[in-house]
């Protein structure tokens, strides 16, 4: 009963893998286990954004962990699911967004990163505050500079003061006017409705500005203190353009200002075409490993073909559970851990055939294959881990996604080729072959 157990195991993990892997269960026990492509392969936008603030501007840890976050929860609240935001470093942000409809308005809404101020004018008039309206200003939010597009400070220095941003807010929504079209109105935090209503007690007649990006889009007169923490932005807004811009301010105000340093878009015709190259390429890999398995290695090399089949679903399987986003690296990696899988089989079956040669039976030398195999294919397998370690933090640390793709793949394959060795070749070789007697057929494994 024992000697069955590791048996037992295999096929109850196999059965379990071919389930995972019906395209017609989209979900297992709450996981979504439906398989996720990447941009390479679906399409889709890249973006790379930069902390927009000077060299010498110290970026925090915290505040780039922030604004990935915030990010992130802009795409999704705009709809957008399967999309990657990771740090690149210590001031930059990747965006990888698969499979959209409107790769513009994706970018459009990468671009608009939706810092939100209310600027203190000073003492501007209100023809002089007017004429700041859709320019683009500095602000004391860690910049520097001059007003540009506008003569009216030049050629004087002049930082404008943040009031408020739009950390402060709780709720932005959209709103009907009665004369048609529609605002964007705003709810305070308890501290920034004391910090609003205070700053508008004492500048009554005064003007303030409504900054989005360093873009003036409003810059309203101060007719009375304004208590309650609720207003409104103004605007030429659609009810879409007011939504998305509630969306943007929802999902809280970036700790630091971001620039989109370059972008480009992945057509989904282009990633097709990669896909059915790669599953080609993979098909026709795997079709001369079981080929040169089988021809070689005679029944053991038939056993381990079918073990190798069985490693493919309990991967792909894993893949599903795990929501590994597979790209064309992560692909190439799957690929390779079934070479590092064949490599197992190999250096068992090169032991068992000297076994056969030293006069041991079928059955003894199966086991002393596998033992004496275990430390190579243990140590070699260690190493290619170690790498995948070092690739994955990498890919982390620099934002690059593709050799991130390809270390998980590469790591989980390998991991798995590892419960393969151990379990379903040596189980099913045991099943196979102990009833064989090697002497009386030596062609059957090439001895």
């Amino acid at each position: 009963m024992k000697k069955y157990l590791p048996l037992a195991v295999s096929l109850s993990v196999v059965i379990l893998a071919i389930y995972l892997n019906l395209p017609t269960v989209p979900w297992f026990f709450g996981v979504d286990v439906r398989t996720k492509l990447g941009l390479d392969l679906k399409g889709g936008v890249q973006a790379l954004l930069e902390a927009d603030l000077p060299a010498t501007s110290t970026v925090t840890s915290d505040q780039m962990v922030g604004a990935t976050k915030i990010i992130e929860n802009r795409i999704n609240g705009l709809g957008v699911s399967e999309a990657q935001v990771v740090r690149a470093g210590d001031r930059r942000i990747v965006v990888e967004i698969p499979d959209v409809a409107d790769p513009d308005k994706a970018l459009a809404t990468i671009r608009t990163t939706a810092l939100l101020e209310f600027v203190d004018l000073g003492a501007l008039s209100v023809q002089e505050a007017q004429l700041l309206e859709g320019q683009t200003i500095r602000t004391d939010f860690g910049l520097t500079g001059v007003i540009t597009g506008t003569d009216i400070v030049t050629p004087s220095m002049r930082t404008w003061h943040t009031i408020l941003t739009g950390k402060d807010l709780t709720s932005a929504a959209a709103q009907a006017k009665t004369a048609g079209g529609y605002d964007v109105a705003i709810t305070f935090s308890n501290e920034g409705a004391t910090a609003f209503a205070t700053y508008t007690g004492a500048n009554v007649g005064k003007v303030l500005a409504i900054v989005l990006d360093k873009k003036v889009i409003s810059a309203p007169t101060i007719s009375t203190k304004i208590d309650g923490g609720k207003g409104v932005i103004t605007g030429n807004y659609t009810l879409e353009s007011a939504n998305e811009f509630a969306v943007q301010l929802n999902s809280g105000s970036l700790p630091v200002p971001l620039k989109v340093v370059n972008s480009n878009v992945v057509g989904a015709t282009l990633g097709e075409d990669s896909l059915n190259k790669s599953l080609l390429a993979g098909a026709i890999g795997l079709a001369m490993v079981v080929l040169f398995m089988g021809l070689y290695y005679r029944l053991p090399g038939v056993v381990a073909d079918l073990a190798l089949v069985c490693y493919a679903l309990i991967s792909l399987a894993i893949f599903r559970v795990m929501g590994v986003t597979l790209t064309l690296p992560g692909i190439a990696g799957f690929i390779l851990s079934i070479g590092m899988a064949v490599d197992a089989n190999v250096l068992i079956f090169e032991r068992l055939k000297e076994e056969l040669r030293g006069g041991r039976s079928l059955n003894v030398a199966i086991d002393m294959a596998w033992s004496k195999a275990w430390p190579s294919i243990r140590d070699s397998n260690i190493s290619t881990l170690l790498t995948c370690l070092v690739l994955y933090i990498f890919g982390s640390t620099f934002g690059a996604t593709l050799v991130k793709g390809f270390s998980i793949t590469l790591a989980l394959g390998v991991i798995t080729s590892l419960f393969t060795a151990i379990f379903v070749t040596r189980s099913f070789l045991h099943v196979v072959l102990d009833n064989v007697k090697a002497s009386e057929n030596p062609s059957w494994f090439n001895a």
